[in-house]
């Protein structure tokens, strides 16, 4: 059984990489980090107290937040210690085992998050335990004034300890609105998180207005750190409606509008309503139509949030003057770890702004900047500022960017000294076998956590093919590798299938490979004349690992 006592960890039994000439107890070996994750996984899929009372993570669930919570542990004693260099990092220890231990107990008493298909990991209808209260299990569903007394009904119990409501899931009508309205009303001085994302589905704009005019006014006042409006089609008009409950708010910590129509005017309308961000650690904006404007009221946003960690603007039609005012805007942002801007139209010129922000992020460890029109001016800015920052990069994806073997250049430099990195993507560019040689290259030594990565769609042949799967193969936790739509010989697929031979399981589908297909020149294939052409190329390439 998993109790609070059991959580929390003996930092005395792990084992820490010494420094030259002193022996310290910081920074953690990356060993070391890999095992804390494995343990947290663990825990998070052990049935326990917890898991009774608040459903059990899927194992892919908890691999993703014990690697969230490692990091989130890791960047806050690496903070601590950072202030008092000189020390042994025994206190940062303590802070790193302490701050993991609460995190992941946050996590347990959280349980399972909600999938898009609107199924969970618990059987209840309601979650009615503890301090979370959701009744999002099931299918999607309208609700009326009947069943919403019902589902209600627990948190009339004056005795109830509920801190996060989730209502997503479920379509309150006006009926149903007006049975929570008093309800929410008698407990929202205690409510610390509300979910009330894709809770007006299917109803008219009239009614959804008013429905969230009267959720608005109930929870009036109340002292959130988490708040998702998500998926509910609002616009400028619904945003407004929520005009109460945004203008309370002054210390918020999360803060999600996904898929929420949110167009320049309620964009500009955020900005308006929202009195202070300066607790913000996730904003998330993805799946709208902000547009230039709209991108423009948002990094006024981004610029009051001093705390921010995870910034999300994707798939927001978002072209080059909005992107090159988010960026300028992020670049205040120094404690960012997470950076989703994919699907925008930003263009090399925003690109390029953005890259002058990046040296502002030394802890940041993902960055996904897919389908950006970067070309390879962008990608190379891009690469060459984070080549000499963020050390601790796991994730990097330029997917989509019509990046060419001349931007592998220095996506190759930059990914040789990123040791953590554990996915890199790099599918739908124009990088052929001399780009992927390149960065295949840089990822030859090192690299022990590298689990995926995807140059699907760059026009690699045979010798490309090749040589990543002889480097990649080898790699001890390796997962993955796409190479799927490329233009491979039918020897070569043969080639590379028999270097995975011991784990087939490692190599992604090759339905979509096309042998004859661009520039295949058959001839060459068999005399290896592209491969002498290639080692030649390479022989005085020498891409520097930081050490």
């Amino acid at each position: 059984m998993i109790t609070e006592d059991y959580i929390a960890m003996d930092s005395s039994t792990q084992t820490f990489q010494p420094r030259v000439m002193s022996i310290k107890l910081w920074p953690p070996s990356q060993s070391t980090r890999f095992m804390l994750v494995e343990r947290i996984i663990k825990n998070l899929t052990t049935p326990s107290i917890f898991s009774r009372k608040y459903g059990l993570l899927s194992k892919e669930e908890a691999e993703e937040d014990a690697k969230q919570v490692e990091d989130m542990a890791f960047v806050t004693a690496n903070q601590h210690f950072e202030k008092e260099p000189d020390g042994d990092g025994s206190s940062a220890v303590q802070i790193y085992a302490k701050e993991s231990s609460r995190l992941m107990l946050d996590i347990l008493k959280r349980g399972p998050r909600v999938k898009e298909d609107g199924e969970v990991l618990i059987s209840e209808k309601s979650t009615t335990r503890g301090t979370v209260f959701d009744i999002s299990g099931g299918r999607r569903a309208f609700i009326d004034a009947e069943e919403a007394e019902v589902l209600l009904e627990p948190l009339k119990d004056p005795g109830n300890l509920f801190t996060k409501i989730c209502f997503s899931n479920r379509s309150f009508g006006l009926d149903a609105a007006r049975v929570a309205e008093p309800i929410l009303f008698s407990i929202k001085d205690r409510l610390t998180e509300v979910d009330l994302s894709d809770f007006i589905a299917g109803r008219s704009e009239g009614d959804a207005l008013e429905v969230m005019n009267i959720f608005s006014a109930a929870l009036e006042g109340c002292d959130l750190r988490y708040l998702d409006l998500s998926n509910n089609a609002m616009g400028e008009k619904g945003v407004r409606a929520f005009g109460l409950l945004l203008r309370s708010q002054k210390n918020l910590e999360e803060l999600y509008l996904m898929n929420d129509g949110i167009s320049e005017e309620a964009a500009r309308a955020v900005r308006e309503l929202i009195p202070s961000t300066d607790k913000l650690r996730i904003l998330q904006f993805h799946n709208n139509m902000t547009g230039d404007e709209g991108a423009i009221s948002i990094s006024e946003i981004v610029k009051s949030s001093p705390a921010l960690e995870d910034f999300r603007c994707s798939s927001t039609r978002v072209g080059s003057e909005g992107g090159v005012a988010l960026a300028e805007a992020i670049g205040t942002c120094t404690r960012l770890k997470k950076l989703d801007l994919r699907d925008n139209m930003f263009g090399v010129e925003a690109g390029v702004a953005l890259s002058k922000s990046i040296s502002s992020f030394p802890g940041l460890t993902e960055i996904y900047l897919s389908y950006l029109n970067l070309e390879d001016e962008g990608a190379e800015a891009l690469a060459n500022a984070l080549k000499d920052s963020a050390p601790s990069l796991e994730v990097l994806e330029v997917a989509g960017n019509d990046i060419t073997a001349k931007g592998a250049v220095s996506i190759a430099a930059c990914v040789a000294t990123k040791q953590f990195l554990s996915k890199l993507y790099l599918a739908e560019n124009e990088l052929k076998d001399d780009g992927v040689i390149l960065i295949g290259k840089a990822l030859q030594d090192g690299h022990g956590q590298l689990s995926e990565v995807d140059f699907s769609t760059n026009s690699i042949r045979r010798a490309g093919a090749r040589f990543v799967a002889q480097i990649l193969v080898q790699k001890p936790g390796f997962k993955l590798l796409n190479i799927n739509a490329n233009y491979i010989s039918e020897e070569g697929i043969d080639e590379v299938k028999e270097i995975f031979k011991n784990s087939p399981n490692m190599l992604g589908s090759l339905d979509e490979n096309d042998p004859d297909g661009e520039d295949y020149d058959e001839d060459a294939e068999e005399n290896g004349d592209h491969d002498d052409e290639l080692e030649s190329k390479l022989k005085g390439l020498d891409i520097k690992q930081e050490e």
